[in-house]
């Protein structure tokens, strides 16, 4: 099944979609993945539900399967912006801050007015770089 409407549409129609969401909501990392990876099974080609996967690898701090998650959701689209952001902060747990940049660059260059995915990276890029700093 193809990508249907918005995210919140599409999570009213598949119940592990809307499960996976919870999960995630709740901070059960774990059952968000199982949810979300058997949603992915009926649209492989959804961008939310990989970036979403990748968030919840990303949260259990098994950094492999975040970034193959995330990378996945940016082969899907290109402009994911979620997926930049969440990219950009995984980067930022690896010890990478410029790599962490580059996402931030691309997310100024998509996001053409300000968005809260930008806010939110350039944030965690700051808090970052004090952490270091110390």
């Amino acid at each position: 099944m193809a990508a249907m409407g918005s995210e919140v549409d599409w999570a009213q129609l598949d119940p592990d979609f809307a499960a996976g969401k919870r999960a995630l909501v709740a901070e059960d990392w774990n059952g968000a993945i199982a949810a979300l990876k058997l949603a992915a099974l009926r649209d492989p080609r959804n961008a939310d539900i990989q970036n979403y996967i990748g968030y919840g690898y990303r949260r259990l701090r098994q950094w492999g399967p975040a970034m193959q998650y995330y990378q996945q959701a940016l082969l899907l689209n290109r402009r994911h912006r979620s997926a930049h952001e969440h990219l950009g902060e995984l980067y930022l747990a690896l010890g990478e801050p410029a790599r962490a940049e580059q996402q931030l660059a691309t997310l100024e260059d998509i996001c053409l007015i300000p968005c809260v995915e930008t806010d939110d990276l350039k944030r965690a890029i700051t808090i970052y770089n004090t952490l270091v700093s110390r």
